[in-house]
């Protein structure tokens, strides 16, 4: 039996069409031996090619094939372990709230280029920033920032982000390429066309797995580009007029790149020493913020 359950395991892992195929050979057999004639008009030549190949079915004397054990068959198809996964039938659709959200993380794009959004916006931010820089470099500075933003946005993730669903999508894309893997193998050209056309469903059912990833993305892009806004006006970016003066802003000393570097100044390519520093101290509270809290914002 469980060398039979393994057999039937396979069978349906490689094709999910094959345990219909299996319950119609299982209905012929009752009535004596099998023969291709008899299943050819529910089976492809392939289906009927592995049930012979793996020993489902076994040669009867040159007059058809018996099924080797149609017990074993019959307890295996009847587990539910059998079941191809689908596609998760949970809803991922988004709310009105996180549909605002991306319409106002869109609207906010405006304040990188005009001053009339940015500087209100900005401005309205300096009461609270504006006490850090009285206290701390600007170096520091963004360091808490970066700190801050670090920190919802592993929360945003971890809340908002279904992982179940996540992984579900995931599971079932690995599904089908082991199976197109194992028929390519085989040289089963009907199995291959079947898992072909599955994969182009699946595609579309991804679609699910992007709009859970990014609907997090909308709401640290509500309270992320504010931030940014800020530093922006600060420093005076793009030659614009810095809200704070060169000695409040100060320099940094960067390995290689010298000492007294300005927050203006190309550090990698086009991208300035400011967008680098906060990217930097970003990412590295972002590790330590995960670990500590024991978050996971990717499916296991």
């Amino acid at each position: 039996m469980p060398r039979t359950a393994s057999k039937v395991q396979e069978l349906v892992s490689e094709d999910a069409e094959m345990e219909s195929a299996l319950e119609y050979v299982l209905e012929r057999a009752d009535e004596g031996t099998v023969s291709w004639g008899d299943v050819s008009d529910e089976l492809t030549s392939g289906q009927w090619g592995r049930l012979i190949e793996t020993g489902v079915l076994v040669d009867s004397d040159g007059e058809g094939f018996d099924v080797d054990d149609p017990d074993g068959v019959q307890s295996a198809l009847a587990d539910d372990d059998l079941e191809f996964p689908d596609a998760p039938d949970k809803d991922s659709s988004w709310t009105k709230w996180d549909k605002m959200a991306a319409v106002v993380s869109v609207s906010l794009f405006a304040g990188y280029t005009f001053s009339e959004v940015r500087d209100p916006l900005a401005g309205t931010l300096d009461i609270a920033f504006g006490p850090l820089m009285d206290l701390l470099p600007f170096f520091a500075v963004v360091m808490v920032l970066a700190l801050f933003t670090g920190l919802y946005s592993t929360l945003l993730q971890a809340n908002l982000m279904d992982m179940e669903v996540m992984g579900a999508y995931q599971e079932r894309m690995k599904e089908i390429q082991q199976r197109r893997k194992d028929a390519e193998e085989r040289g089963d050209d009907e199995a291959l066309e079947r898992i072909q056309e599955e994969q182009m469903e699946a595609m579309t059912d991804n679609l699910g797995m992007f709009k859970e990833q990014f609907r997090p993305m909308v709401w640290i892009m509500v309270l992320t580009i504010p931030v940014f806004l800020w530093m922006y006006w600060a420093i005076g970016f793009r030659s614009g007029n810095a809200a704070y003066g060169a000695e409040q802003i100060g320099g940094i000393v960067v390995p290689i790149a010298g000492s007294d570097v300005g927050w203006n100044d190309g550090l990698v390519g086009p991208i300035q020493m400011w967008i680098v520093w906060y990217f930097l101290c970003s990412m590295a509270f972002t590790q330590v913020i995960r670990k500590s809290l024991n978050i996971q914002t990717t499916p296991g």
